[in-house]
């Protein structure tokens, strides 16, 4: 019988390329993960890796194997999940990543649902990107994550996970309550402004400079920092304008006036986890609790509409 440890270790090479990077994401010796493959080697009576400059590639059979791997995890964590809702058995640990806005304004709710309604559930939350999150869920150090997609980039889908919509977002325009950027007529006036704005290779900042440029804004962005709440801070003492998520719009905006720019651009969010997990009582109940957080939101329909 073949070890699903070793076929983990065997799929994650596989996935990430390096036995450095398997063991990085195991917490393990990159020695540890060798003898760990050699000995998958020693019991399939097979060559699985072959030398490659300085590191190491699979085979042919190597690929094979480890394809048929992806596919026992996912199994093995279906009859898992199966046997965890046969018992009714929403407890342990649920181990969570999400990026900024959704630990700022969700988390908070939906671990007091959790909290209330399973109380032997233990929700542990890492805040990361949507790129680091969806690693980490690929090598089981989460169990779900929340990602974000923008209008106009590529969605992002995962081989092997399970995607579930939670919210569209809207994306506000903050100005100052006073001075000379309060009030502009259309989204044009505000060419020649400072902006706050998330760093160019994130997904939020990519998005802004597409956004302004499409309209004919080159910006000028005097404060590149990715948290939202020092944009809103920065915009309420008068040294910027900035993009931000409707999301944080209820408790954080004060002192500023959000607007909904030209087109009125939303932003979707979702979980994802493994395939294999999607009937995992823990997930669901979390995926439930996240929903019931959404919709405790308070509405932004007084919010009014910049022309462009």
């Amino acid at each position: 019988m073949l070890s699903l440890h070793r076929l983990f270790l065997l799929a994650q090479l596989h996935r990430s390329g390096t036995m450095s990077a398997v063991a990085r994401d195991q917490s393990m010796s990159p020695s540890a993960v060798s003898q760990q493959l050699a000995q998958l080697e020693r019991e399939t009576k097979v060559s699985l890796l072959q030398n490659a400059g300085r590191g190491v590639a699979l085979t042919d059979a190597g690929v094979q194997l480890a394809r048929r791997a992806q596919e026992m995890l996912a199994l093995a964590e279906s009859a898992h999940a199966e046997l965890s809702a046969s018992r009714g058995d929403t407890a342990g640990v649920l181990r969570i990543a999400s990026f900024q806005t959704p630990m700022i304004a969700l988390a908070p709710v939906a671990v007091s649902v959790l909290e209330q309604r399973h109380p032997q559930l233990r929700a542990e939350i890492a805040q990361r990107e949507v790129d680091a999150a969806y690693e980490g869920l690929l090598a089981h150090r989460f169990d779900v994550i929340l990602g974000e997609d923008y209008p106009g980039g590529a969605q992002v889908v995962r081989s092997g996970t399970d995607r579930e919509g939670l919210l569209r977002d809207p994306l506000l325009l903050v100005l100052p309550p006073h001075g000379p950027w309060a009030d502009p007529a259309a989204l044009g006036d505000l060419a020649r402004v400072p902006w706050a704005l998330d760093p160019e290779e994130t997904r939020t900042g990519t998005w802004a400079r597409t956004f302004l440029r499409t309209h004919g804004i080159e910006p000028w962005v005097r404060f590149d920092t990715p948290d939202p709440l020092l944009q809103v801070h920065l915009v309420r003492s008068g040294h910027a304008v900035a993009f931000v998520p409707g999301l944080i719009a209820a408790e954080h905006l004060g002192g500023t006036r959000p607007v909904r720019p030209p087109g009125d651009p939303h932003r979707s969010l979702y979980t994802a986890a493994r395939a294999g997990a999607r009937e995992h009582p823990a997930l669901q109940a979390f995926r439930a609790a996240l929903l019931e957080a959404a919709d405790s939101l308070a509405d932004l329909e007084g919010v009014d509409s910049l022309g462009g």
